[in-house]
């Protein structure tokens, strides 16, 4: 028996959409109406836009600012300087654990039911950023699932003991081992990867680099991950993020490396950085790579930007990315949703009858035109019930304000 229906709403292509909610489950989705059969509770969503709950496929909670004091960027010139500027304003920032806390509560008001967070891991910190972070991602463990990358955000190779702390932080509960500019940072890109692949091997964990060298070296590093993944059976479990190199070069490579990538089942991530040419998201997902996106650094040393919402960052790939037409607006909605979904192994999702009536509800005629214009009015439904939002979205219905208050 239902006890809830969701009316009156439209689905992402803009057509008509009626919800059938119980214990928390969809049990029906479609256009037409299902039979109440009893006592049910029936809300009018009065022709708003309906979207499956946001899948950030790249973030940094521990790095974030976010519930701290405003802290001004500072330039630097390489990387290693970077680092070092991090690690100084870090020092002087409240408790990893309280950030990470502010970031997950402010991400998941815009909508966002499930992420995967990438955590420094190497000699410097050793697990200090990977357990604070886990204690935070244990308190928000019944709304957001949190899929945790042992980063080695100093190098592997050139930072001696992080191979051993990647191990220890898969032992530890990390679900993914990572890697950094195998070629330009760490010097030894086939050293690198060995001890990553071997990794990810011996634990049965997935991959996820961090790729920002530029042209040819990134196509080389592309081509080696993928020789990699196929060796060890790893389709579907190993992705790239950034791969800058892939807006360096002609068409005709990207095309080649596509396809190489498309065969080992390796997925890119692009954020669509301001800064920096990034992937051709239309180009590598004709040719069958899947191409998903993330926040990445949320107002942090490396940048100042960002608040955490994914529909915001969908808009932003689509900007960046040329993006006019309906169907190409949906593609960056796909990957801020189901392709991120895809890569994180996220079960029980979308909307669809046997899952969690888990959705957000926006005041916007389909998903193209709420990705071109990214409304920060929203409602967010977890388990059938109104949950919240950053600014709530007004219905003429009691039901939200009586969820709310409970």
């Amino acid at each position: 028996m239902n006890d809830r229906l969701f009316v009156n709403a439209v689905d992402a292509k803009g057509s008509r959409l009626n919800m059938a909610v119980s214990n928390g489950k969809i049990t029906h989705i479609g256009p037409d109406l299902p039979s109440p059969g009893g006592h049910v509770e029936t809300i009018d969503l009065e022709g708003h836009l309906v979207l499956p709950g946001f899948v950030d496929g790249h973030i940094h909670l521990d790095k974030s600012f976010v519930g701290d004091r405003w802290h001004p960027h500072q330039p630097a010139s390489s990387l290693r300087e970077r680092l070092a500027i991090e690690k100084r304003e870090l020092c002087s920032a409240p408790p990893i654990v309280d950030r990470a806390d502010a970031l997950i509560q402010q991400v998941a008001s815009f909508g966002t039911v499930a992420m995967r967070c990438h955590v420094d891991v190497d000699a410097t910190t050793g697990l200090t950023n990977l357990l604070a972070v886990m204690q935070a991602r244990d308190k928000w463990k019944d709304l957001i699932d949190i899929e945790l990358v042992a980063f080695p955000q100093a190098g592997v190779v050139s930072c001696p003991g992080t191979a051993r702390l990647l191990e220890a932080a898969i032992q530890e509960g990390a679900h993914v081992v990572g890697g950094i500019d195998p070629t330009t940072l760490d010097g030894d890109a086939d050293a690198q990867l060995a001890i990553i692949f071997g990794i990810a091997d011996k634990y049965g964990v997935k991959i996820d680099i961090h790729l920002h060298e530029p042209g040819e070296t990134c196509i080389a590093q592309l081509e080696r991950i993928a020789s990699r993944t196929r060796a060890l059976g790893m389709f579907g479990r190993v992705a790239v993020s950034h791969a800058y190199g892939l807006g360096d070069v002609a068409p005709a490579v990207v095309d080649r490396i596509a396809d190489v990538l498309a065969t080992a089942g390796v997925s890119i991530m692009t954020n669509a950085p301001g800064d920096h040419a990034f992937p051709p998201v239309l180009r590598l997902r004709d040719a069958g790579v899947r191409v998903f996106t993330g926040n990445d650094n949320v107002q942090d040393t490396w940048w100042p930007y960002g608040n955490g919402d994914m529909l915001q960052r969908a808009m932003l790939v689509s900007y960046r990315s040329g993006f006019n037409t309906d169907e190409e607006l949906q593609v960056a909605l796909h990957m801020a949703t189901d392709a991120s979904a895809a890569v994180i192994g996220k079960s029980d999702y979308g909307l669809k009858a046997g899952n969690e009536a888990c959705f957000i509800v926006v005041k916007a005629p389909n998903g193209a035109a709420a990705v071109a214009a990214a409304p920060h009015e929203r409602i967010i439904v977890r388990q059938g019930q109104f949950w919240g939002g950053p600014a709530q979205l007004r219905l003429n219905s009691a039901h939200v304000v009586s969820d709310l208050r409970r």
